[in-house]
């Protein structure tokens, strides 16, 4: 059998920040009706992918055959520099290359040394093979509630994932193995108690109470995932923020236990940084794909970035 130990000792030599095993096994009826009452209200706003494979959602053991363990990692994001508070805003994760990218070679390579460790630990009259799969924003599965089974933190009320004494800024990915491992970890504890300052400092009121987010008002759906054009009543909201928003995750007192990443495809490259406001309301599309060369920002698109930066332009010559 798998050691648990010994895959976590793996994961964090490649990088990770941490790393925990659950039982795979559908939902818990709880966070089922959740899911289902949230798509039924709307608030997956346009994102229709949501509505997809719904059964594989609700049960990762459909993604592999025979499918015993979920292993949760999370990789910190937090970055070592900003963009100026007074120059257009981007959210952190952007800040550096595509994420999907730096955690599947990271996830395949976890997987390919825990393949490893089971062929040499299982009998040589044992003709088992070990199957799995790796995930990273890739696949109808839900991530977060994975990770808070797996005992690398809880969901917040901003429906973030918090761990313990590192705070909100990580990317998550998860393995799903057909191999049981000798321990499995609990689900993580919630510490958000009365604490709504997530709720407050939304500036779309897009968590409507706590544990839900109306994706329709959230920016980082609006800046993102939104492809029409801003109606009137939108644009205020945009505010300084051309790519996605931080300011939940400012917001949540955990944040202070961030530290800034290790990972250097993660960091801000200096031209992103140097970027006046003036420069984006210029930005050319030669400009936009040399700045934003292998960033998950090319999501949003060059026609995207530019009427986010356009919405923003408008609403501070409406203040003037």
């Amino acid at each position: 059998m798998l050691s648990s130990e010994k895959i976590k000792q793996e994961a964090l030599h490649l990088g990770f920040t941490v790393c925990g095993m659950s039982v795979a096994t559908q939902v818990d009826s709880e966070t089922a009706r959740h899911f289902k009452e949230w798509i039924d209200a709307g608030c997956h706003a346009e994102m229709k992918y949501m509505e997809n494979y719904e059964e594989i959602r609700l049960d990762p053991r459909k993604l592999v055959e025979g499918a015993q363990t979920i292993i949760s990692v999370a990789l910190n994001y937090y970055p070592n520099h900003y963009i100026p508070d007074e120059e257009y805003q981007i959210a952190w994760y952007a800040y550096g290359k595509d994420y999907h990218e730096v955690m599947k070679v990271k996830l395949n390579a976890l997987l390919e040394r825990i393949t490893d460790e089971f062929e040499m630990e299982k009998k040589k009259s044992d003709d088992t093979l070990l199957v799995g799969r790796t995930f990273c924003d890739t696949a109808p599965i839900l991530e977060k509630y994975w990770a808070w089974q797996s005992g690398l933190g809880w969901i917040g009320k901003n429906t973030q994932l918090i761990i313990p004494q590192m705070g909100p800024c990580f990317f998550l990915g998860e393995i799903v193995i057909n191999q049981k491992v000798d321990s499995y970890d609990f689900p993580g504890k919630n510490h958000c108690g009365k604490c709504t300052r997530c709720i407050d400092h939304c500036p779309t009121k897009a968590i409507e109470a706590p544990f839900r987010l109306n994706a329709t008002r959230c920016l980082s759906y609006l800046t993102i995932e939104y492809r029409g054009e801003f109606k009137d009543r939108n644009k205020p909201k945009i505010n300084q923020t051309i790519y996605g928003c931080n300011d939940c995750i400012k917001a949540c007192p955990w944040n202070r236990f961030s530290k800034p990443t290790f990972v250097e495809d993660f960091e801000a490259s200096p031209d992103l940084l140097m970027m006046k406001k003036e420069d984006w309301r210029n930005l050319s599309e030669e400009k936009y794909k040399s700045l934003f060369k292998g960033s998950a920002i090319k999501r949003a698109k060059y026609a995207g970035l530019i009427r986010n930066i356009k919405a923003i332009a408008e609403n501070e010559e409406t203040v003037k």
